[in-house]
């Protein structure tokens, strides 16, 4: 996978202990990376990064993203060759409670990572991940380019464009003939097991129908762009392989990673789908009548440029990507004998068999 690029590099993610982090960080280990992780907490219980017991196999950092003097001695004392940066305040609905803390952690954090990586020569590479969310949604039919409008109307869709401001600012003025080279990634609705976050929709269904309970939820017939997750997380493996190898194709970039047209389906048909790995579990939500707070409808990107320059697109219809989603929860709470270190090694190798069949450029 990814020529081997990985075997024996030396690779810091931020936000490790979260979902998509821990998930990242799995597969490096897989890859045969030496993984260093900086984060301030775990921020679920349960939680992905425990249940792999990642604290035991990789190097990890406690720290906050916002302290720019902490994360510049965890990267002086690790000497990583690669960064992803996935730390983040990642929930719209908490981006209203506390929205001061949502643009420190997006745009600030993202600030003082890039001024971190300005005076650390061991990093030769960085991929940092904001979201889909950082264009300006009007909410039309087809996907948004790369070269689309950034903006947001909620807290936290301001503050992931604003950290794509703030990597432009950094990519033209300080790292435009030296330093790592560097990309943005845009991704979002990423589901997959090990999710435990609040008002997410398949960590809010697993948790009401433990308790027997029906789900609550704002917008049933909303749509989304749902991928499990390591359809984004091959895209950025591959990315950071490029940036790593010098391609000038791929430094200062930005690019979308979404999951086929037909995967944008709605929340109510998420939820059906979801529950057929549930037994009992009830598949008719209940409406959530009190939340004022504005949310999207539909949101869709345009994944042609990942296509034509790095040969990635992704593979999982729907019915797959809740399969798999299902299935992990299934392990999780019946306690198999295959403990989850295991059976999200498994997922990790199911999926790149169903990419090497495709023949997708980072499978070889």
């Amino acid at each position: 996978m990814f020529e081997n690029l990985y075997q024996g590099q030396r690779v810091l993610v931020t936000g490790h202990t979260g979902f998509k982090g821990s998930w990242l960080c799995a597969w490096l280990l897989d890859l045969g990376a030496t993984v260093a992780g900086y984060s301030v907490d775990v921020p679920t219980e349960p939680s992905h990064f425990e249940s792999l017991n990642l604290a035991d196999r990789i190097e990890h950092f406690q720290g906050d993203v916002r302290d720019k003097n902490s994360l510049q001695q965890a990267i002086d004392t690790f000497r990583p060759n690669i960064v992803f940066h996935l730390a983040a305040q990642s929930l719209v609905r908490k981006s209203y409670e506390d929205p001061v803390r949502t643009f420190e952690t997006n745009a600030m954090g993202t600030l003082n990572l890039l001024d971190c990586l300005r005076s650390q020569p061991s990093v030769i590479a960085a991929v940092l991940i904001t979201s889909d969310k950082c264009y300006e949604n009007v909410e039309w039919l087809w996907g948004y380019r790369e070269n689309d409008r950034l903006g947001g109307k909620d807290p936290y869709s301001a503050s992931k464009a604003c950290a794509e401001l703030v990597s432009k600012v950094y990519m033209q003025s300080f790292f435009g003939e030296s330093g790592p080279h560097i990309a943005t990634a845009r991704a979002g609705n990423v589901i997959g097991g090990g999710d435990w976050a609040s008002d997410r929709v398949v960590p809010d269904c697993i948790r009401a129908w433990s308790e027997g309970k029906p789900v609550i939820i704002r917008s049933p017939d909303a749509t989304r762009p749902w991928q499990h997750v390591l359809e984004p997380l091959s895209g950025y493996l591959a990315l950071g392989q490029k940036l790593f190898k010098g391609n000038p194709a791929f430094k200062n970039q930005s690019f979308n990673f979404g999951p086929q047209a037909q995967v944008n389906q709605s929340v109510g048909d998420l939820i059906a789908e979801m529950a057929q790995y549930w037994p009992g579990a009830e598949c008719k939500p209940q409406l959530e009548t009190d939340s004022k707070k504005p949310e999207s409808t539909l949101l869709k990107l345009n994944c042609d440029k990942a296509l034509q320059l790095l040969h990635w697109n992704a593979i999982l219809d729907f019915p797959e990507t809740i399969r798999m989603t299902g299935k992990w929860y299934q392990a999780f709470y019946n306690q198999e004998s295959t403990s989850i270190p295991e059976f999200t090694s498994r997922q990790i190798k199911e999926y790149t068999e169903i990419a090497s069949r495709s023949n997708l450029a980072w499978t070889q």
